[in-house]
């Protein structure tokens, strides 16, 4: 059922259909859902009078009335593991949410921007309670799933990077979402070159660079924010001029371009993927470190590495003693000893029952020998985690 509304009636959790009056010319391609207070209010600075809402999708009015609670749960911090549930919730969203984004893109169809929105808002909120649950999560790697959880593992990282880094509420939200979407242009690309297992030849990668521009398209009949558009476009660009598509140098790249391609990289990195197995994050920091700062920006590299940490939350190690554990929580001041969750004997090749150590703390003389990824020892560590972390 489709209704007017003055402007000055709409509310949160309404969801518009399309512009009644106005006296400004903005156009609203892509339907969508009043998330916040801030919405409404960018609609009025543009010149919106009245808007169309279709009421069969507006959502409960009590919803709405929930957000200002939600809102104040950023400044209560909860222990991973009261987090680790609902990012764990939230990260299998996450890949729901962007394989069906990618599904509508392939098939034309538009997309409800909003839904994304809202869903970024919820990383978002479970970073601020505690930023080790989802990160923990970004680790969880399932064969043949990289295109749907690359993207929604960069949202994570930008998040955590962003706020590690002091930015306002709004432009962690929106370098959130950018990552969520960074990507979208990949799914017109051939699975062939998509999936290759081996080197791309130059006119494949020629084809493979083309994913930005077709993913910077999609979104320009979104008519979502042109900052969004600019950071998702120069993803690929490099300080030094040798990125893509518009071979930009540093001064022509923003601040959340050069951020979002310290994340891809990294992320990239780490990644299994169908032609290799992914690397370590240290490994995948001395990487990056390398190519500093002809590729990527110097200090914001430092603000990255402070954000994931030495030996970020999720990651395996080997200890001094043949044990491998999980690293559950990092220290400010002792960043090689943070509080790791032991669970494998190397000697013995097989699980044992898990004990978590703080190595900050502890009296004994255990230490990490390494960083070192599941597969360099066989360890389902998906399936270890699903039965034993997320309870």
């Amino acid at each position: 059922m489709l209704k007017t509304f003055d402007i000055d009636k709409l509310e949160v959790g309404m969801f518009v259909d399309s512009i009644g009056k106005q006296t400004g010319h903005l156009k609203i391609k892509s339907r969508g859902r009043i998330t916040s207070s801030k919405a409404i209010e960018h609609l009025k600075n543009q010149g919106i009078e009245q808007v169309i809402v279709d009421l069969s999708k507006q959502l409960k009015s009590e919803e709405p009335e929930q957000e200002e609670p939600c809102s104040t749960k950023k400044d209560k911090n909860v222990s991973f593991a009261d987090e680790i549930v609902t990012a764990a919730r939230l990260f299998e969203q996450g890949k729901c949410l962007q394989k069906k984004l990618l599904n509508r893109i392939a098939r034309n169809l538009p997309i409800d921007l909003a839904v994304h929105e809202e869903f970024t808002t919820d990383l978002v909120s479970s970073i601020d309670r505690n930023p080790d649950a989802l990160m923990c999560m970004s680790k969880i790697r399932e064969k043949d799933s990289y295109l749907l959880e690359h993207s929604l593992n960069v949202a994570i990282l930008l998040a955590n990077f962003a706020k590690k880094m002091g930015l306002d509420d709004d432009q962690v939200q929106e370098i959130a979402l950018s990552g969520f979407l960074h990507d979208i242009g990949k799914i017109n690309i051939p699975d062939e070159i998509l999936h290759k297992p081996g080197r791309l030849t130059d006119d494949e990668m020629d084809i493979m660079r083309k994913h930005v521009q077709l993913g910077t398209d999609v979104l320009l009949d979104m008519d979502i924010p042109a900052s969004i558009i600019r950071t998702i476009g120069e993803h690929h660009e490099r300080l030094d001029g040798l990125g893509y598509p518009k071979q930009l140098k540093a001064q022509d790249i923003s601040m959340f371009g050069r951020m979002i391609a310290i994340a891809d990289t990294y992320d990239a990195i780490t990644a299994n993927r169908c032609y290799k197995a992914g690397m370590s994050s240290k490994k995948a920091l001395q990487i990056i470190v390398k190519d500093t700062p002809e590729k990527y920006d110097k200090k914001l590299l430092l603000q990255f590495v402070k954000s994931v940490g030495i030996y970020p939350v999720g990651t395996l190690v080997k200890l001094n003693n043949e044990k491998i554990a999980m690293v559950l929580q990092q220290h400010i001041s002792e960043t090689t000893k943070p509080k790791v969750k032991v669970f494998y004997s190397v000697k013995g090749n097989h699980y044992i029952p898990a004990t978590d150590i703080d190595l900050s703390t502890s009296t004994n003389s255990i230490k990490i020998v390494e960083s070192v990824v599941a597969s360099d020892y066989k360890i389902d560590f998906n399936k270890y985690f699903k039965e034993s972390i997320v309870v």
